[in-house]
């Protein structure tokens, strides 16, 4: 009790971040998914490259501590961190948001946001639905080039990604869709990619108004729900996301060695994680539902 009133009382929140979740800070070797995709975050916060002729895109600066790692893995792979020609984001989220604004400044990569989220990304966190408690982290801002859409594509040289505006978890919440070539598989196989943005929420999230208390943002739970369908409705071979644990990414790496990139293909691990979001969230629905009926 002592040591986490100490860590509270004069650790800083990025610190306390680090040292409750060192999966976040654990750098881990670089891989490769698809013939034009890579792995370049940490044990837990991923952050992807996708590469191609006329510059990279890169989804998820994570961390303020993390660009210097996502850097590294990106220059290990023999890539050159200023090729960084777009940025992308899976949430506006401290642990996926935060080191944006350094790697715009070192890269000058163009900030594109999904709609929900840019003045979150614009103010580091301020107007964040569930400002000013202690869960949200600010940030530095930065500023955003170009507002995504639900179904706008970001296109660079050969590649194409669309941005699946799945809301709740924050209101621009965003899932990434790509089709890429598996190394290995017949050529001109393409495969059909889905890295999900975030479906989890806490106790702060109110999804049904009480006398004491109104909803965390209009429509929260509408978004969820629409989520959950939008998710379903999405074609998936590779089962990828913004946090490793959400798709088992570890354990999956175990086979690597042997299997290759193909581990990643899990269309019903994706189901599977998809059902379970939506049963924990309408179990906490029914639950708060219940509680404003009394």
């Amino acid at each position: 009790m002592l040591s986490c009133l100490f860590l509270l009382l004069f650790c800083s929140p990025q610190s306390i971040l680090a040292q409750l979740n060192p999966s976040w800070t654990t750098a881990i070797t670089p891989f490769r998914i698809t013939d034009n995709l890579y792995y370049v975050g940490s044990e837990d916060l991923a952050s992807y490259l996708v590469v191609t002729p006329k510059g990279n895109i890169l989804i998820n600066a994570n961390l303020d501590s993390s660009p210097p790692q996502i850097r590294a893995s990106v220059e290990k792979l023999g890539f050159h961190w200023g090729d960084t020609r777009i940025l992308l984001n899976s949430q506006a989220h401290y642990d996926h948001t935060a080191g944006a604004a350094e790697v715009v400044r070192e890269t000058h990569a163009k900030n594109m946001v999904m709609d929900g989220d840019v003045s979150v990304v614009e103010t580091g966190a301020l107007t964040d639905f569930l400002s000013p408690s202690p869960n949200i982290h600010p940030y530095a801002p930065v500023h955003v080039d170009r507002v995504l859409h639900d179904g706008d594509s970001v296109t660079l040289g050969d590649v194409t990604l669309t941005a699946h505006k799945t809301a709740g978890h924050t209101r621009g919440c965003t899932t990434w869709t790509m089709r890429s070539h598996v190394p290995g598989e017949q050529a001109g196989r393409m495969r059909n990619i889905v890295i999900i943005g975030g479906v989890s929420f806490w106790s702060e999230y109110y999804f049904v108004a009480t006398p004491g208390h109104p909803v965390s943002y209009p429509n929260i739970a509408q978004d969820f729900q629409h989520t959950f369908s939008e998710l379903r409705a999405l074609p998936c071979d590779l089962f990828l996301g913004a946090h490793g644990g959400y798709f088992d990414m570890l354990t999956k790496l175990k086979q690597y060695m042997q299997a290759g990139p193909r581990v990643f293909i899990d269309p019903a691990g994706y189901k599977e994680f998809v059902d379970g979001a939506q049963e924990t969230f309408r179990k906490a629905f029914h639950k708060q539902e219940a509680a404003a009926a009394h």
